[in-house]
């Protein structure tokens, strides 16, 4: 048992000792200040979908993290789907793969933008609580002492949690996944619960294709539209919409801050942001309250402009905006 944890234990020392290498590599390679956090971020994506794996490997792991990924916008806003997601790094590599045919990326109505983030939250309440309190009307939980484990396997009532763990399935999954090649298995986010929910409308003949078309779909919208599903999704529905109640004024703690002096609406925040975010540009000054926002830190990263958008946690300001047009006076 104790070699066992300890085998545990210098697996998650080998993978956080990477994710500082490859830290301190882009730090020291790129110099680049419009690009800089760009390639860390992929770095911490990367770093990321290990650790899924990783954790995936053990039923009460994916409770855990399913528990930390609804309750970390409170604090950090939707840091998680800006940084660490795996399904946002696929959507990111499949932008560099659009840059490299340089072809142009499309842009959604605001209308249609704000329809679909709203929508995010009837999916998250559909899934969270209606559909499982449905499922515990029709097929009674047998005892209190059976719930905690079916959670724990998201089965029976609990079974549309695992939607919300959708987006963090990694490509190569430490199950009996749809594809198999060479004794490994291959997965992509929400095929796995395509299949399942098809198989209730659809043949046997047409699962397969129902996944595949979704996989498609989601492919080319990806590709034309930057970061298309996390428009949408009900995984990334974040609580930063609190901060309109009294009380909740400072949730979340991690935020974007603009100094209303120092801009001169260049636009350039706004053209930028892979999910059109415009209260970055649209607001004069102060905490930029949307919970649209996934806090990549790209608009940051960008504007040309010293202090002008600052990343603030607590009060304390840990990243801000640079002017990259000139040679910089501190690197």
């Amino acid at each position: 048992m104790i070699m066992q944890l300890l085998g545990e234990v210098l697996k998650l020392m080998v993978l956080a000792g990477f994710a500082v290498a490859g830290i301190l590599v882009i730090l020291i390679w790129k110099k680049g200040l419009a690009t800089k956090v760009t390639y860390l971020r992929f770095i911490i994506q990367i770093v990321t979908m290990v650790a899924v794996f990783y954790l995936f490997t053990y039923p009460v792991y994916q409770l855990i993290v399913l528990i930390v990924i609804l309750v970390m916008p409170l604090f950090l806003g939707r840091f998680f789907c800006g940084w660490l997601c795996p399904f946002g790094l696929y959507m990111d590599a499949i932008t560099l793969i659009r840059k490299a045919l340089k072809v142009r990326y499309r842009l959604l109505p605001d209308k249609l933008n704000r329809a679909l983030h709203n929508l995010r939250y009837v999916l998250l309440l559909i899934f969270l609580i209606i559909t499982p309190v449905i499922l515990s009307i029709l097929f009674p939980i047998p005892s209190l002492d059976f719930a905690p484990v079916m959670a724990l396997l998201f089965a029976g009532p609990f079974e549309p949690f695992r939607v919300l763990l959708g987006p963090l399935i990694p490509l190569i999954v430490p199950w009996v996944g749809p594809l198999e090649i060479g004794g490994v298995y291959f997965s992509y986010p929400y095929v796995q619960e395509v299949i399942l929910y098809s198989n209730v409308v659809f043949s046997e003949i047409f699962v397969n294709v129902t996944a595949l078309i979704f996989v498609a779909l989601t492919f080319v919208g990806s590709f034309f539209v930057r970061r298309v599903w996390c428009r949408f999704c009900p995984t990334g529905s974040s609580l930063a919409v609190l901060n309109r109640f009294k009380g909740f004024k400072w949730a979340p703690a991690l935020h974007i801050d603009k100094d209303e002096e120092k801009c001169t609406k260049c636009g350039i925040c706004k053209r930028v942001c892979p999910v059109q975010v415009t209260e970055v540009y649209e607001q004069k000054g102060g905490k930029i309250e949307t919970s649209m926002c996934m806090l990549c830190m790209r608009c940051v990263e960008m504007c040309p402009y010293e202090g002008c958008l600052k990343v603030n946690i607590g009060g304390k300001t840990v990243f801000k905006s640079r002017n990259w047009l000139e040679p910089s006076t501190v690197e």
